[in-house]
């Protein structure tokens, strides 16, 4: 057992990029509009995005490469567009989480220093873990914050399914209208997450290999990946139980602002549960964030250096420490002078996040059923006619919300 959660790494990497937004936010926002009546939707689209996640460690742990090499043999033209759409969205997504994370700073040590100031102050600590750190210090803090988020929301949510006395109600239901359609593109455009996380995933297989004595096969590979996408879906269902049992049908509605969406959050869980709920909801809501802060600021600049690598053909020895200087610049300019409305951040992040899960879809199923995968390592009948079917769903999906707009 202690071997195996030594080999464990990029899976709960995966997992906390993907406990975010989706989950505090968005997931708690669908169980207190919705109830438990988009269950479905969490469900299903975590059942059409697994393949494609999947083919991150499956390719890199079964060839020794990430996926953007893998891109780039299939030709530049697929790993120029991947580093168009990563550089038009990492700055919104990043800006997008971290709002939120300095909003529950602010709620959880007190509002002597503004959201603007937290903001700042996270993503200079995150900076200093990761490049002082690098990739092993990251391996071992998320192992850490993924055992605290994990515990902190299951005990939140036995306590609040004890604490609720009425009916629980389980019927399904499908979104009408413009407003509700938007809503459900969101919640399903980061749940569990971007598809291009595949690629940071992908990379993440490889640095552990590189820095550690516990080397994962592919075996072990999918074993992490799916530990930490099973987590992934699980603390999605306790959001939504907790947006459900403590706030749907009381009218609540949450500020787009992130230091008073933050307050209210944790307020109303603890008016639900219990005085004693508070260092349980903040810590849960505070690691939730600052995981995928953390993350995201890793992936997007080392996703960044090596496509512009394979694409001149030459490496660049400072380019991480300068996409993470640019990444956190870019997220400070939209946060201080363009964009500093929590709610808008989300929604423009998470609909452009669905809209592009299509190419990635596509470029993840061509690479791994191709010549440059091993066979034994190309996916299953099974596979197949699940990837097919998310493909299709999220092209014709992402084309009807086009059609509503």
């Amino acid at each position: 057992m202690k071997q195996l959660i030594q080999k464990l790494g990029p899976g709960l990497l995966f997992a906390g990029a993907a406990i975010g937004v989706s989950h505090l936010v968005q997931s708690t926002r669908s169980g207190a509009d919705f109830g438990f009546s988009l269950l479905w939707a969490l469900l299903l689209v975590h059942l059409v995005k697994y393949p494609f996640f999947q083919f991150g460690p499956r390719y890199a742990s079964a060839t020794g490469e990430n996926l953007l090499e893998g891109y780039r043999k299939l030709g530049n033209g697929i790993l120029k567009i991947y580093g168009i759409l990563t550089f038009l969205t990492m700055f919104t997504i990043q800006s997008a989480v971290t709002i939120v994370t300095a909003g529950i700073a602010t709620s959880l040590f007190g509002n002597f220093l503004s959201v603007k100031i937290w903001t700042v102050i996270i993503l200079g600590l995150c900076f200093i873990i990761l490049n002082i750190g690098k990739y092993k210090l990251l391996d071992v803090l998320m192992k850490v914050i993924i055992i605290t988020l994990t515990l902190t929301t299951l005990a939140a949510t036995l306590m609040a399914f004890y604490n609720f006395n009425s009916t629980i109600k389980i019927a399904q239901y499908i979104p009408q209208g413009s407003i509700e359609i938007t809503f459900l593109i969101a919640f399903m455009g980061w749940m569990p997450a971007p598809l291009d996380v595949s690629v940071w995933q992908s990379i993440w297989t490889i640095e552990k290999n590189k820095t550690s004595v516990n080397k994962l096969d592919t075996k072990t590979a999918l074993l992490d990946f799916n530990i930490g996408y099973m987590g992934t879906v699980l603390l999605g269902i306790c959001f939504v139980s907790l947006g459900a049992l403590t706030m749907h049908g009381t009218g609540t509605s949450f500020s787009n602002s992130a230091g008073v969406f933050s307050v209210e959050l944790i307020e109303i869980y603890t008016e639900s549960l219990g005085s004693w709920a508070y260092l349980i909801i903040g810590v849960a809501a505070f690691t939730t964030m600052f995981s995928t802060t953390l993350t995201t600021l890793d992936a997007s600049p080392r996703s960044m250096n090596k496509t512009i690598e394979l694409i001149f053909k030459k490496p660049f020895k400072k380019g991480y420490l300068g996409w993470s200087l640019t990444l956190i610049l870019g997220t400070l300019i939209i946060f201080f002078y363009f964009l500093s409305d929590m709610g808008r951040l989300i929604k423009v992040a998470t609909i452009l996040s669905f809209l592009t899960a299509p190419f990635y879809a596509l470029a993840n199923y061509t690479l791994i059923c191709s010549k440059y995968t091993p066979k034994q390592w190309r996916p299953s009948s099974f596979m197949h006619v699940l990837s097919c079917f998310g493909i299709l769903f999220l092209i014709c999906f992402s084309g009807w919300y086009l059609t509503i707009l």
